[in-house]
């Protein structure tokens, strides 16, 4: 798992520093594992459903992708000009850039179902 976080906003909630960073984990770790999913996550500062994304995609990501993922935060009040590359028009938004095709969803993930499908991570379960 390879953790990027370009915003500057305080990790200030303790379930969010469980989960290790990219710059915590040793050179060969992060380099070791290829990422099989390339996700970046929009996000305004440190709003409840910002923290929430965050951490509600951490928490996703370690039990469904098993380590084969990289997470690019970017906060868009530090750096709102990365907004035009994906196209983001509301926050938060992750998007899925690996595997192709791209994939996003909107909102704070708190719905896990929803995510997985969004993503295409999981297929939809029939009705």
């Amino acid at each position: 798992m390879i953790e990027h976080d370009s915003s500057t906003p305080a990790q200030n909630e303790a379930d969010m520093a469980e989960l290790p960073l990219a710059a915590d984990l040793p050179v060969s770790a992060a380099s070791a594992v290829p990422a099989a999913y390339s996700l970046r996550l929009y996000v305004a500062g440190e709003t409840p459903k910002s923290m929430a994304a965050i951490r509600n995609l951490r928490v996703l990501c370690a039990m469904h992708l098993a380590g084969q993922y990289s997470i690019e935060v970017i906060d868009l009040r530090v750096n709102p000009q990365l907004a035009a590359e994906d196209q983001i028009l509301a926050i938060p938004t992750v998007v899925r850039h690996l595997p192709s095709p791209l994939r996003k969803v909107i909102g704070d993930l708190s719905d896990t179902e929803r995510v997985l499908v969004g993503l295409d991570i999981r297929q939809r379960a029939p009705s």
